[in-house]
């Protein structure tokens, strides 16, 4: 797999709980390094421009991660919240997050890591306590794990992303298709 971060799932909190992809195989981490991070919140459009982080945020980001993605998963499926998880994403939405500010360019947001992240937590309060919750869906792909909104017509959106996973999906049901045909055409 590669580090380029995707944006798939329609909330900045979602996208940031995406960043350990394939959580039920290969747990591949996306959030390797500083640079990493401060890309991945400059990338989602959190802010402008963060202030370079340490490891220090690279393990805060994580940990916050988890907790945001064990309560949408919590929500998603209708189980309770867990105390320590929901004390650890409000602690962090509770921190003063990334202030826009007019320029005479247009909006532009400059941020500490700690501002980032606290952005991103009270997307994720805004997300799991607001009209979107019904629409949460985790994606169709059995190797994938993102949690997006489906917002298409009728609510029948099967995967994050049709590029990401449903085209490989689809293909795959198509050569199993096809070698069943010729193995049956074979007897």
């Amino acid at each position: 797999m590669d580090l380029d971060h995707a944006f798939f799932c329609g909330n900045p909190a979602l996208d940031f709980a995406a960043t350990l992809r394939a959580r039920r195989t290969l747990r591949f981490e996306t959030l390797v390094s500083p640079d990493r991070l401060d890309a991945w919140y400059v990338e989602s459009g959190v802010v402008d421009t963060v202030s370079p982080s340490r490891d220090t945020d690279v393990e805060q980001a994580i940990a916050v991660r988890e907790a945001v993605y064990d309560l949408i998963t919590a929500r998603r499926l209708g189980e309770a919240y867990d105390e320590e998880t929901l004390a650890a994403v409000n602690g962090a939405a509770r921190r003063p997050s990334a202030t826009p500010q007019l320029t005479a360019t247009g909006r532009w947001t400059d941020a500490t890591p700690e501002e980032a992240l606290a952005t991103v937590a009270r997307h994720a309060v805004e997300v799991l306590g607001g009209p979107d919750v019904p629409l949460l869906k985790e994606c169709g792909n059995p190797e994938c794990t993102r949690v997006y909104i489906d917002r298409s017509r009728g609510v029948r959106r099967q995967w994050c992303g049709m590029e990401s996973c449903g085209n490989k999906v689809k293909a795959a049901a198509y050569r199993a298709r096809k070698k069943q045909a010729q193995t049956a055409a074979a007897r």
